[in-house]
């Protein structure tokens, strides 16, 4: 890669660890329901009107905003409401890994070669470390991990869809998933709440929508699909893996969240095992034998 796009691809990736640092802020002022169809209205409108036809399958795009945009984000923003700490989400999320390849086995019948059950072991130990210490919130860490596995079952859609313009297939995907988020918001949260959640907008409530909305949602997919549509998903893929970083960095600087040795240990265990299972199988070399 070059060194412009690998600055690149670093910056999305700070970019999406501070985005639980700005949904935390987010979610003190809206409940998770309203703050994610806002998120993802404000994503798709006024965007959609100039972002032209979808290029792929309509059942991929309404796939995706079903699993990605209503149920990982909404049980992701549920359970750092109930009190998951945002750093700590930004790490068991990663988890999304393993379940993606339980899924292309169980769904597309993909066979994982053993350095790769080596490496969804290894994570899933990492995951239970961390687990360990959740005491009364191990409630919010089980919906993360629930998020992890939409995230996970999404991936498959996604594949399997191959936007080639991952901007406009963002775009589309948002507009599909705010249309039942408000429904949700208003039978679960209720009309009441809402408003007096919307009389309460200020200037925070403002950044953190514009953050995750623009910035994080579109912004960042649409760097992220370039680099991928460049590079390919086996160079760039492994950047992810910097999201925990910038995420329990960002929380321990703007929200004092302090970093346990057990967080350090379960995220070099998910880090490491998602890394392992990306090894490729080396290619034998040729050797010439002269008669």
């Amino acid at each position: 890669m070059r060194p412009r796009d690998i600055g690149l691809a670093v910056a999305v990736m700070a970019i999406w660890g501070f985005n639980f640092v700005m949904i935390d802020v987010g979610l003190d002022h809206f409940p998770p329901l309203l703050f994610n169809a806002l998120r993802f209205t404000l994503a798709a409108f006024p965007a959609v009107l100039f972002a032209g036809r979808p290029q792929v399958p309509w059942r991929w795009i309404v796939a995706v905003g079903l699993i990605l945009g209503v149920s990982k984000f909404s049980l992701l923003f549920a359970g750092m409401a109930a009190g998951m700490p945002a750093g700590l989400s930004s790490l068991v999320l990663q988890s999304q890994a393993v379940f993606t390849m339980v899924f292309a086995v169980l769904l597309l019948r993909e066979r994982p070669r053993p350095v790769q059950i080596a490496g969804l072991l290894v994570a899933v130990a990492g995951v239970g470390l961390v687990a360990t210490r959740m005491g009364a919130a191990f409630g919010a860490f089980l919906l993360i991990v629930g998020a992890a596995a939409c995230w996970g079952l999404s991936n498959i859609a996604t594949r399997k869809a191959s936007p080639p313009d991952t901007l406009r297939f963002m775009i589309w995907v948002s507009a599909v998933a705010s249309i039942p988020l408000i429904g949700l918001t208003l039978l679960v949260d209720g009309a009441s709440a809402d408003l007096a959640a919307l009389r309460s907008f200020d200037l925070p409530a403002l950044g953190s929508l514009v953050y995750v909305a623009l910035i994080s949602t579109l912004a960042g997919f649409a760097v992220w699909g370039r680099l991928m549509q460049t590079y390919g998903a086996s160079t760039v893929a492994p950047f992810s893996m910097l999201v925990p970083f910038f995420g329990l960095a960002s929380a321990a600087v703007f929200l004092g969240e302090r970093i346990h040795a057990v967080d350090i240990a379960g995220g070099v265990l998910v880090i490491g095992g998602i890394l392992l299972g990306l090894v490729k199988n080396p290619v034998p070399r040729l050797v010439r034998v002269e008669a």
